[in-house]
């Protein structure tokens, strides 16, 4: 049941914040978990060692079921001054075609970017939202 309410709120987000045809995903990031009522607090600062809810919305339909997320550190000593951080390889359900929603736990403090390819073209990202850890 949770799911299907879900998958009705993030259809009803995108379907409202995306009135034409060159509809974009994006990213929603969250404190607590993310449910009908909590959607709509948004926020991208968050405290070392608590939990990272996000929501990521894809209006167009992605072919091989596929998405890959990284979470990137800038600021820190690895190539051109940022780090791949974090990773994960998801598999949208039939169910979830245009969203996934997850969580994640950072320790470090610094400033994050995280990313979203599609399997379908791996080279160009589908979108990215910064968010902070304290």
């Amino acid at each position: 049941m949770k799911k299907i309410l879900l998958y009705c709120l993030a259809l009803f987000i995108i379907l409202t914040t995306t009135a034409c045809s060159n509809s974009k995903p994006m990213i929603l990031f969250n404190k607590n978990q993310i449910t009908v009522e909590t959607v709509m607090n948004n926020s991208t600062e968050f405290s070392a060692g608590e939990r990272i809810y996000y929501l990521i919305l894809i209006p167009k339909k992605v072919k091989t079921h596929n998405i890959y997320i990284q979470v990137i550190k800038k600021g820190s000593a690895g190539r051109l001054g940022y780090e791949l951080y974090w990773t994960r390889n998801a598999r949208l359900k039939d169910e979830q075609m245009y969203y996934y929603d997850d969580y994640l736990v950072l320790h470090q403090p610094g400033s994050y970017v995280m990313v979203v390819y599609s399997k379908d073209n791996p080279q160009k990202p589908l979108t990215m939202s910064p968010f902070i850890v304290n």
